[in-house]
């Protein structure tokens, strides 16, 4: 189906395309707990629900101390008073003010009330705002408040947030102002020239290398500078005698005018002072410098003359900036891209900051004790926080999102300082894997196996496994919420090779118990020799267990005990000291993969060493959790069949009710069955589905899976084993499940377009796991697509490409993680040379300081050792052990690079510098030089740059297309082969983060609720439901979030099927620049969130802006993928609409062309798609005048057509009729040449043109409510059928886009399936 809104027409696409949106509503839509009044929001309910307090907004005044004396400022009823704090010190009038309170009929408010519950505050009211004495800690954060206003406050470098981080392209990409935003009748250009000056996407080369400047933000205008320096000055801290005056921080100030002031803070504000540099002296000083204020903003305003202009100037320019691209992110790391600007260059180069030093003074106070706090005591009080109203549950998930960021922050700060040795341990004598370390109050180990708790599943392999499902299955269980159930804050970093976990410290976890009282309360205490019971976790643990799907089974001790447990054995509970229930190690909820585990595993080595057909590095490979949900939904739908079908025959007698037509849709630890006309029946409270008229008894249907079982349990009797048989048979169905149907189910959807096509490894590894295949199988997806259609055969060419990577990594990471950070870029600039390298200089040799070398003596330097053939072995072996896949021998000449180069940066959170590099050596041949940048690598002249005796090219080309010329290099200057990399060009490396925070169960209800409403036609409530979803994520998350991020991308879709396109491209603006900060420039996500852009500002008749962001997409497409990804053909055609739109006829006949190339060459010549890109192109070569062309391009398609669909189909036949008239034309636009020349006719005889008709698709195929998705290319459908008189009046007509013929709707052709 398609729904058609204004002259775009969105082909719906398939549930299950998109790589992260999807994964939102599975995994957002927690489950129902006692205690919870959650479930999923019934839209016919929605008006019946529970009544809320009424949002009202209104304006009060707001009276001042001083100018302007008086300001409005909105309130809401349902605010608190510390908001409406916040939204007086945003305004510019009132910057100054830090230190304050608020009073109403002389009553002071506080802060923490809301604002409904300030007695007699109506929208005639007048608060007062009252200054406050300082305090230290008050004055040290006015001052760095006011350095951050006035633009003195240099950027800020930490160990977390890498070079750019955050950074947004969205200003840079099109002129989004200045533009004439009228309909596209009127933004048309008079004359094609004008209009291809105005093309965005000229000079476009379709299989040219990527433009890698395409990451790198514009070099920025010079700031606007409002005081030269403002510091803490060195007679800081006041001493005890002017301390008892009241004396609290001394500063330094250097104006613009170069005069320098000292300056004291007081309780009472700050005055200039009579110090110097040589003299101390904090008392006020006489005139003529004397100046007293408040507010340290109005005291720098009285000192300076020129301050208040350039103050204005930088206020003026902020305000042009769009503020997403600005605020300081808070809820989210910000993302970090791999590529950055050069050290030397003007983007990044380092600017002096004296403060920058002091800023841990000036935000902890002298012994850094104010941002030490209790985090688990936190995060559990929390979760604690009532829920019985909608506004509980919004106050406590939103104070969850905060303290789960700000936890996760400070946890990965503290990892990367344990990773390079500053924080001591606090068992020191211990051996490096087995060290602990406490710092900031957060506990951090390796995942590593240090004791030897994991040497019989595979040792520091198996650890590193299971620390990664550890955090994954906290996150499960913290999705949940269960009341009683408390988790610690938990996250793993990935950084210079060693894998660290950071968890907060849980009461009692380091406490010594008596010698023969076991340190965990339930279950394994040391592995599976000693078991643990206890009836107090029996009733939390068993909701995760139901919820999970795990089963209630028995397990035995080492004397052969029996205890029965509800989870795995290795799954434990503590009581706290603080009397909280704790969860730990929950990195087995779900069963081992036997059908993997038992060919390529053993844990009885021959001879020491493992045949090498059975050597997979560890024993942790579960099944995933998205497996064991669909196979549940599987075996529900089929008892649910399974009882109807009695019903039918009367062989059922728990129920007297009769239907058919149940689909089962499965939420976490939920069960919702809906009919088949779409309403919604779902409930399961009472073991209940309502089906028509009634209901079904499901109490009785049950299916858990046992999480222990292939793990080395011994059961006793002949009753129990055949239990233990059953649960392993359970399990190994499960496993069958995954390899007879889920996996080739992938296979077939990828090779018939039925998903989209993933991007890079990202997306590949994220649709994998929507499914619930484990990365492992990359390698048998690899396998299956080697023969198939050429949609496989790039599957096959992406699958090498992660493996290599994440083959690379393992490797990497053995080298890099005993190495001292001084050598460790040299190290990974020399494995770089080994692999992409290699052609450039067969014997790349690693460079780095002598004086390093003698100074870690005792480092493993045996990374110096490695060579392009033993690092193409490691690789080889790698692949093959953990993917059982072989590549081919000719891999290393085959690899897309720059493609490659960044899956290895982001893996390792590398951030290199941005520019073409050199892999392989110059070509004189022109067919060489071609052959090279189809596989990502840009012909460049020299070598980077980079020679090891420092002698350094200092010009660098930027290449379109590959059209520069190669220079030669000076032989004489090149004392060595070239290296492609140096240790220079590793900027930085940035931690990886994986962390356990949960959704917002609220949010993605009322989201959930509003699509259902949606489909449901009930559009008021919908929309209702729908922006209510969008408030609670910016509540809860704030606005810069990748959820929020995602919820504008679907919400803009929404909007856009709706004809709502002016709110559509506003919420695509801000999925774009969120996205950008939050997710990454150049990520699979962007991309899309550009293309969903694109399409909505041609809707609203900004063409040109649209191709802008278009040409953006595309390079970062080929940055990404490469050239002809297999979903790139809708991208195409809507750029050639587009172009046509501009009246660009021969700009849009290449576009044609080329997705018609593409399509040939991924769906056969003889497809229906291709049938119908050949009718467009024939429409587009009418349009370039190219006749004879057009009448061949039309009749393949006719041909096609007759043949596929057959002589009666209406494609068939619009093709036969365009046939017939394009022929008579071509052949009378021949005979009257002459004429035409001779008689100089002024009216030119008709060609037939493309009509609006031809229209840009949404990309890759997404359905208007799910997004961009990266679904299959699906190409324009509807065949124009206008007749020639109506052509010709368009053509001779100004050609105006608004005015549309109205005709009847023609459906795809690739709808209608042979």
């Amino acid at each position: 189906m398609g729904v058609e809104n204004g002259d775009v027409k969105i082909v719906n696409g398939h549930q299950e395309t998109s790589n992260s949106q999807e994964a939102n509503k599975s995994e957002s839509n927690g489950s129902k707990t006692s205690g919870d009044d959650g479930g999923l929001i019934n839209p016919a309910d929605a008006e019946n629900k529970e009544e809320q307090p009424i949002e009202t907004v209104f304006q009060i005044s707001v009276l001042l101390p001083h100018q302007p004396y008086k300001i409005q400022v909105p309130v809401s009823t349902q605010g608190q008073v510390q908001d409406l704090r916040s939204s007086i010190v945003e305004q510019p009038d009132t910057f100054q003010y830090t230190c304050f309170h608020l009073e109403h009929n002389g009553q002071r408010i506080n802060d923490f009330t809301e604002m409904s519950d300030v007695e007699g505050l109506t929208a005639a009211s007048e608060i007062r705002l009252v200054e406050d004495s300082y305090t230290e800690r008050e004055a040290r954060m006015h001052v760095v408040r006011i350095r951050e206003i006035i633009g003195a406050a240099g950027d800020r470098v930490d160990a977390l947030n890498g070079i750019d981080a955050g950074l947004s392209l969205h200003e840079s990409i099109a002129p989004w102002t200045g533009l004439d935003t009228a309909p596209a009748a009127k933004q048309k250009s008079t004359n094609s020239k004008s209009s291809t000056d105005n093309n965005p996407l000229a000079n476009f080369s379709f299989d040219g290398p990527p433009l890698m400047q395409t990451l790198l933000p514009p070099t920025p205008e010079p700031n606007h500078k409002t005081i030269k320096s403002l510091s803490v000055s060195p007679w800081n801290p006041p001493p005890p005698s002017f301390r008892q005056r009241g004396h609290l921080l001394y500063l330094q100030l250097t104006t613009n005018e170069g005069e320098q002031f000292q300056i004291t803070s007081r309780v009472s504000g700050f005055f200039v002072n009579r110090s110097s540099n040589s003299k101390f002296d904090p008392l006020p000083k006489t005139s003529p410098k004397a100046a007293m204020a408040h507010s340290l903003l109005t005291l720098i305003q009285s000192l300076s003359p020129s301050f208040g202009e350039s103050f204005r100037n930088l206020l003026e320019a902020n305000n042009k900036r769009d503020a997403l691209a600005t605020f300081q992110l808070t809820s989210a790391i910000p993302s970090n891209p791999w590529l950055v600007s050069a050290p030397s260059s003007s983007a990044g180069a380092h600017q002096p900051d004296l403060t920058r030093t002091q800023e841990t003074y000036l935000l902890s106070g002298v012994d850094n004790t104010e941002t030490l706090r209790d985090w688990n005591e936190e995060i559990q009080s929390t979760r604690e926080l009532p829920r019985e109203t909608v506004q509980d549950r919004v106050l406590r998930e939103r104070l969850l999102a905060k303290i789960y960021a700000e936890f996760n922050e400070a946890a990965a700060k503290g990892a990367v300082l344990v990773a390079r040795d500053e924080v001591a341990p606090l068992n020191p004598t211990e051996s490096k894997d087995a060290q602990i370390f406490v710092y900031n109050n957060i506990f951090y180990s390796f995942g590593a196996d240090g004791v030897g708790t994991f040497t019989s599943e595979g040792g520091d392999e198996a650890a590193r496994v299971a620390v990664g499902k550890d955090v994954a299955g906290v996150k499960a269980v913290n999705q949940l919420d269960i009341p009683g159930l408390a988790t610690p804050g938990t996250i793993i970093v990935d950084y210079l090779g060693k894998r660290l976990v950071a968890q907060s410290i849980v009461p009692g976890i380091f406490k010594q118990r008596e010698p023969d009282e076991p340190q965990v309360d339930y279950g394994g205490v040391e592995g599976k020799d000693v078991v643990a019971d206890n009836d107090a976790f029996v009733p939390t643990f068993s909701q995760v267990s139901k919820a999970l799907k795990v089963k209630k089974h028995p397990v035995w001790d080492k004397d052969g005990k029996k205890h029965v447990l509800e989870g795995s054995v290795e799954t434990k509970g503590l009581l706290g000291t603080d009397g909280r229930k704790y969860i730990l190690d929950l990195y087995r909820l779900t069963p081992l993969d036997v059908s993997w585990l038992d060919p390529y595993w053993t844990d009885s080595p021959c001879h020491g060493q493992k045949p090498e057909e059975r050597n997979y590095p560890h024993r942790m490979s579960v099944l995933r959790p998205e497996l064991v949900e669909a196979y549940w939904r599987i075996k529900m739908s089929d008892y649910v069949k399974a009882e109807l079908d009695k019903r039918k025959n009367g062989q059922s007698s728990s129920s007297d009710v009769e239907g058919t037509g149940l689909a089962t849709e499965s939420v976490t630890g939920k069960t919702e069955v809906a009919k088949t006309n779409g309403t919604s029946a779902a409930e399961e409270d009472n073991g209940e589905i309502t089906q028509d008229s009634g209901r079904i008894d499901i109490s009785a249907f049950s299916l858990s899976f046992n999480p222990d079982v292939f793990c080395g349990q011994s059961p006793q009797t002949a009753e129990e084993k055949e239990e233990w048989a059953n649960d392993e048979r359970d399990v190994r169905a499960l496993a069958d499940h995954l390899h007879q149907k889920i996996i080739p189910e992938l296979i077939h959807d990828f090779k018939e377009g039925e998903v989209g096509f993933p991007m890079d490894g990202q997306s590949l590894s994220d649709m994998m796991h929507k499914r619930g295949v484990n990365i492992r199988y990359v390698g048998k997806l690899a396998s299956l697509a080697e023969t198939g259609s050429p949609r496989l055969k790039a599957l096959k060419i992406l699958a090498e490409q992660e493996m290599i990577a994440r083959a690379f990594k393992h490797v990497a990471n053995r080298y890099v993680k005993n190495l001292p950070p001084a050598i460790m870029t040299a190290c990974l600039a020399h494995l770089l040379n080994c692999l992409l390298g290699s052609e450039l200089n067969k014997s790349p040799k690693p460079d780095f300081d002598e004086e390093l070398r003698d100074l870690y003596s005792d480092a493993d330097l045996s990374f110096e050792d490695v060579t392009p053939t033993s690092l193409r072995a490691e690789i080889e072996a790698q692949t093959q052990m953990r993917y059982r896949y072989t590549l081919e021998d000719s891999w290393m000449s085959s690899i897309k690079s720059n493609q490659l180069l960044r899956e290895i940066a982001l893996k390792l959170g590398l951030q290199l510098v941005a520019k073409d590099y050199q892999y392989r050596p110059v070509s004189e041949h022109p067919s060489e030089i071609a052959n090279h940048l189809t596989n990502g690598a840009a012909a460049q002249p020299t070598t980077n740059g980079h020679v090891p005796n420092g002698v350094s090219s200092k010009k660098k080309k930027k290449q379109r297309g590959g059209d520069s010329s190669p220079s030669s290099v000076n032989a004489s200057t090149v004392l060595e082969p070239p290296m492609t990399f140096i240790a220079d060009d590793i900027v930085n490396v940035v931690p990886i983060v994986k962390d356990s925070s949960s959704k917002s169960v609220l949010a993605e209800e009322a989201l959930e609720a509003g699509r259902i409403s949606m489909m449901q036609k009930q559009k008021e409530l919908g929309q209702e439901l729908l922006l209510e979803s969008l408030s609670l994520h910016e509540q809860i998350y704030g606005i810069l979030h990748p959820e929020v991020a995602r919820v504008y991308h679907q919400l803009g879709m929404l909007y856009y099927s709706l004809d709502e396109k002016e709110a559509a491209v506003e919420l695509a603006h801000k999925a774009v620049v969120i996205s950008e900060r939050t997710i990454g420039i150049d990520s699979g996500e962007t991309m899309l969130s550009y293309l969903n852009l694109s399409l909505f500002e041609h809707a609203t008749g900004n063409t040109v802006v649209a191709l802008a962001c278009m040409r953006h997409a595309l390079e970062l497409w080929k940055i990404i993928w490469g050239s002809n990804h297999p979903d790139c053909i809708t991208t195409f055609n809507n750029a050639a609409v587009m172009l046509q739109h501009m009246k660009l006829f021969h700009e849009s006949r290449l576009w044609f062309e080329e997705s018609y190339a593409i399509s040939e060459q991924m769906s056969g010549k003889d497809s229906v798609n291709t049938a119908t890109l050949a009718f467009q192109l024939a429409q587009a070569l009418a349009l370039d005048q190219d006749h004879k062309g057009a009448v061949n391009r039309m009749r393949e398609a006719y041909s096609i057509f007759h043949h596929k669909l057959g002589p009666d189909d209406r494609n068939t036949k619009e093709a036969d009729s365009w046939l017939d008239q394009l022929t008579v034309n071509a052949v009378s636009i021949a005979k009257h040449a002459k004429d035409l020349q001779a008689q100089k006719i002024r009216r030119a005889f008709f060609t037939p043109r493309v009509t609006l008709r031809t229209q840009p698709q949404a990309p890759v195929g997404q359905s208007s409510t799910e997004g961009m998705n990266g679904q299959p290319p699906r190409v324009s459908g509807g065949l124009d059928n206008r007749s020639i008189d109506e052509l010709i009046k368009y053509i001779e007509s100004s050609g105006d886009a608004t005015k549309k013929t109205p005709t009847k709707k023609r459906k795809n052709p690739r709808s209608r399936r042979t």
